[in-house]
């Protein structure tokens, strides 16, 4: 028996044995997370230009190559993220700190790649097809917008927050847009729409078309352009403007140097003096807000209908005898020469795209 017994014993350890370390093989591999319920690496959406986009999840790296674009990733709380932009992004101010790319026409792929961004959003008005494809060819995902007007912007903006992992900060600053819009719709209820020629460009003088976001916004300042084209920028005829004799003039505010000074210095160009706004100074001049669309585009609205509608923003006494009318002269006015664009070449941050004006 005790020959029988040693042998006996020694299998009973090593049974023993065996079923510890199977016991806890089994563990560990029940406190492993299973592989098919890892985070996917990528999430698949279609941009606005119907592209199918693999965007990497999470977005903790963004390059914008849009001012625009710059625009909504701050309004949505996301600057900490945004690793890149253009030399053009100058709003907010905070922007002009980023590593800048270059220009949105022409950037630098190096310096985006070194970034290593996870997106690079870009604006079908504004940058180039050829920019999208070299960055899919470096492997590196864009997402392209395309608003053609202002509801477009503010669905644009709830579709990035949502790519962006945002969805609760897009929809904050979407119902803000929103309510202020209404509001302002509400206060030109009664204001007969002011007919207004709208300068993007003095030499050769263009305008925006019909089917713009800025037309739109235009209309929804109470005003309606007097070209009626179906390109985007058209080249404006100004004997056919002098025939139509616009009711204002709207300039949106520039950086450029190139400017006449006064309002009297505009009268003085060929051809200008035909028009009753010029000579009655009859002009309006908004924020550069209003050539981009961005949340700000909002508040470009509210100061051209307060320019063209004052009678509508004018404050009611407590003792309701009369109006307090608010100053009627825009009070930009002093600032003209920042305001009108003479250029004597295209610039960059608003140049010619494949025979289109771009939009930042």
């Amino acid at each position: 028996m005790k020959g029988f017994s040693r042998p006996l014993l020694r299998s009973a350890v090593f049974v023993a044995i065996a079923a510890l370390l199977s016991s806890a093989g089994l563990a560990r591999a029940q406190s492993a997370p299973p592989i098919s319920s890892a985070s996917p690496a990528f999430r698949e959406v279609t941009d606005e230009t119907g592209r199918a986009v693999r965007v990497p999840q999470p977005v903790n790296r963004i390059v914008s190559l849009a001012p625009s674009l710059t625009e909504t990733v701050y309004a949505l709380g996301l600057q900490d993220r945004l690793v890149g932009d253009t030399d053009y992004c100058d709003y907010p101010a905070d922007a002009q700190k980023k590593t800048k790319v270059g220009g949105g026409i022409s950037p630098s792929l190096e310096q985006i790649a070194a970034l290593h961004p996870d997106i690079v959003l870009v604006t079908k008005g504004f940058n180039r097809l050829e920019t999208v494809q070299a960055l899919e060819n470096l492997g590196i995902s864009s997402y392209a917008t395309d608003p053609h007007t202002v509801n477009d912007i503010i669905t644009s903006l709830k579709k990035l927050a949502d790519l962006l992992g945002v969805p609760e900060a897009g929809a904050s600053v979407s119902v803000e847009m929103e309510r202020q819009l209404t509001n302002l719709q509400q206060r030109l209820a009664s204001s007969p729409a002011k007919r207004v020629l709208f300068v993007v460009w003095h030499q050769p003088l263009i305008s925006v078309g019909k089917d713009t976001f800025i037309a739109d916004a235009l209309r929804r300042a109470g005003a309606i352009s007097i070209v009626n084209s179906e390109q985007n920028w058209p080249q404006v005829n100004l004997e056919e403007v002098a025939r139509l004799q616009p009711d204002f003039l709207v300039f949106a505010a520039s950086h450029s140097e190139a400017v006449p000074t006064t309002v009297e210095a505009l009268s003085a160009l060929p051809a200008w003096s035909i028009l009753d706004a010029v000579n009655n100074r009859r002009y309006a001049v908004i924020s550069d807000a209003v050539n981009r669309p961005a949340p700000r585009i909002v508040a470009a609205i509210e100061d051209l209908a307060r320019q063209l509608h004052p009678d509508a923003f004018a404050e009611k006494p407590e003792s309701g005898k009369g109006k307090v009318e608010k100053e009627t002269t825009p009070r930009n006015q002093a600032s003209f020469a920042q305001s009108f664009l003479l250029l004597p070449g295209l610039r960059e941050d608003s140049a010619d795209c494949g025979g289109r004006l771009c939009v930042r």
